[in-house]
């Protein structure tokens, strides 16, 4: 881009333009008065060879041959000092054809003359014409020498004249240029002032030039921009300010919701389910999850998820943790903004694959301890912004003192019930288990009193009553070991080896337990069913089934799944008597419903053994109805299940 020129370069070049034209007008009128002055001596120095040729004609005939000869050299000198010049004098014959012409016929006429006189003397007549002769030729030299020099002084009076006219142009046209160089802006700048003054705020000048009146100009045009921004932008400003402000309390109703939902939802399940779609909606992503973070973090196990693909919700339901880059280790846990790059190596691909770009991972923390984190998918780069960090780190706090709430309400729950069962228990042990005791010592006694009457009636009886009481006085212990059973605060691993092995030590025959999947922890309450409908069923393989040996499979994922089986001698279910399957499998029906689960007994006899089912409804299943009881045909299992479910 071609850049014109500034006013300070015009300026300095007007300057210069004339300081140059005067410095060469004086340098030629000076170079021509030196013309002048050189050709004026010429003239003078020809007069003097005349006067000189006037001195050798008279020194011929009356003084001695020294003395022309002197006159002769004299004579030399100044012929040559009129072809040389001398300018320190200054001297020199303003040389031209007629000068140069009359100059060589001057220097031959003089050769000869003196070439004459040396050879034979002349006479004084002839020496007179001789010389009149030579001052002629001279004379005709000096005329070509005056000739030149009033050339040269027509010209220089023609150059001042010129130098005059110049002058007048040269000021005249500074005057032009003064005008539009710099009156002119400045007049218009006056101007412009004068219209913002009063009031004409959108006033803009043309920027013509790049020099300093035009940075002025654009300098005043940025300063009335600035004042009609100013003047206008105030609605601006109040609706920008009224924005925030409404920015602010869309935030505030977001987390008065998130506190609404926490405050409303009656289970895990319901809180991050509603939490995704909350957290989904506020931060305009396409997906969201929420995985839940063992005690020890060694897994993340995802709760919720709204918008993610279903292929991605199994591959991704238990990530290792450091597997990936949003299991997040407790120590390096914080708010991260995740690029997905076509050429980066990830471990789970999922996200890749399913076409998202950026994802944001926001810890779940509640003193210091890491609960899980919440996932954001977006389809997009997605750069986050301070409001939106700080309005999704209040919203995970919140998330994490809602399942805090949750699980502390659980404990509450679990504590209340192990408190009413201690009670129970209590009484239990104070009356019924005491009077049992009493019981089996008096039949005892009773045994040692009769025998001495009917032995085979007596001791048939007393067989009996014998067997009776030490069933019921079994029972009344395994009930009171029951009701003071506990479970830990994540996993139920730790209880049921527990009770497998008071089991193995009850009866001698050996367990095994098989856990595999990986899921999330079950509810301390709900614990506590399964574990009791467990020992229910191992009380009776012991009571009933004569097994060997007696398995317990565990199932974690996609839904918890206890399976009791042992190598007993099996049973016909529907030819046990409705009272015993009232007292045996009812209690574990009525613990099945009270958590929403199927219960399913498999046995057949002949030596096939027995296998009994408790399966979990799957997460989000809270609101279903009570399971109920279905009784199947001979040989068919027994099934305790959601009226909607197979059995």
């Amino acid at each position: 881009m071609r850049h014109q020129p500034t006013l300070s370069t015009k300026l300095l070049a007007m300057g210069t333009a004339f300081l140059l034209v005067a410095l060469a007008s004086i340098g030629f009128t000076l170079w021509v008065t030196w013309k002048l002055e050189g050709g004026a001596a010429a003239v003078n120095e020809a007069g003097r060879l005349r006067m000189n040729m006037l001195r050798m004609v008279l020194a011929q005939q009356q003084e001695a041959p020294q003395k022309f000869a002197e006159l002769a050299q004299r004579f030399d000198r100044s012929l040559e000092l009129l072809r040389t010049g001398d300018p320190a004098r200054p001297l020199f014959v303003p040389w031209s054809d007629a000068t140069r012409a009359h100059y060589t016929a001057v220097a031959r006429e003089w050769q000869a003359i003196r070439a004459h006189w040396r050879a034979q003397p002349p006479t004084r007549e002839e020496a007179l014409a001789r010389g009149d002769a030579f001052v002629t030729e001279l004379d005709g030299f000096v005329q070509a020498i005056e000739e030149q020099i009033a050339r040269w002084t027509s010209g220089l009076h023609l150059f001042q004249l010129l130098m005059v006219a110049l002058a007048i142009a040269a000021a005249v046209a500074f005057m032009a240029l003064s005008y539009l160089l710099v009156l002119n802006p400045v007049m218009r700048l006056q101007q412009a002032l004068a219209r913002v003054q009063r009031g004409e705020l959108s006033t803009r000048l043309a920027v013509e030039a790049d020099d300093e009146f035009g940075q002025l100009t654009a300098g005043f045009n940025r300063m009335a921009h600035a004042l009609q921004a100013s003047h206008q932008d105030l609605e601006r400003k109040v609706r920008d300010k009224t924005a925030s402000v409404e920015e602010q309390n869309q935030r505030l109703t977001a987390l008065y919701q998130l506190s609404a939902l926490a405050a409303d939802a009656g289970s895990l399940d319901a809180l991050t389910q509603g939490f995704v779609q909350h957290v989904r909606r506020v931060a305009g992503a396409d997906a969201a999850a929420v995985r839940w973070s063992d005690e020890a973090n060694q897994r993340y196990v995802l709760l919720a998820a709204d918008g993610l693909p279903q292929s991605m919700v199994e591959q991704e339901h238990c990530v290792v943790t450091g597997a990936c880059e949003c299991g997040q280790t407790q120590a390096q846990a914080r708010m991260r903004v995740i690029p997905i790059l076509p050429a980066t190596d990830m471990q789970l691909p999922h996200c890749r694959e399913a076409g998202f770009q950026t994802v944001i991972s926001v810890p779940v923390q509640l003193h210091q301890r890491l609960l899980g984190e919440v996932t954001l998918f977006f389809r997009r780069s997605y750069a986050l912004a301070d409001d939106t960090r700080e309005l999704l780190a209040s919203m995970a706090r919140h998330l994490a003192s809602s399942m805090e709430n949750l699980r502390v309400a659980a404990l509450e729950r679990e504590a209340a019930v192990a408190a009413e069962r201690s009670l129970i228990a209590r009484e239990l042990h104070d009356s019924i288990a005491q009077s049992l005791a009493f019981l089996k010592i008096q039949m005892q006694l009773l045994h040692g009193a009769v025998a001495r009457g009917n032995d085979g009636a007596r001791d048939a009886a007393i067989a009996e009553l014998d067997t009776g009481v030490r069933e019921c006085y079994a029972d009344v212990r395994e009930l009171l070991v029951h009701f003071r059973t506990r479970t830990s605060d994540e996993d139920i691993e730790g209880a049921l080896r527990a009770t497998l092995s008071k089991f193995e030590h009850q009866t001698g025959v050996p367990t095994h337990l098989a856990m595999s999947g990986q899921g999330r922890p079950l509810a301390p309450d709900v614990q506590i069913q399964v574990l009791h409908i467990v020992q229910e069923a191992l009380s009776n393989v012991r009571k009933h089934a004569g097994a060997r040996r007696v398995e317990l499979r565990v199932q974690r994922h996609p839904r918890w799944r206890f399976e009791v089986h042992d190598d007993g001698q099996g049973f016909d279910p529907a030819a046990v008597p409705p009272d015993s399957l009232h007292v045996g499998l009812g209690i574990m029906r009525e613990r099945a419903e009270r958590i929403q689960a199927r219960l399913t007994l498999h046995s057949q006899p002949g030596g096939r053994g027995t296998r009994v089912a408790l399966e979990l409804p799957p997460p989000g299943a809270d609101d279903a109805p009570p399971a109920a009881v279905a009784a199947a045909d001979a040989g068919q299992p027994i099934t305790f299940a959601l009226p909607d479910s197979p059995t």
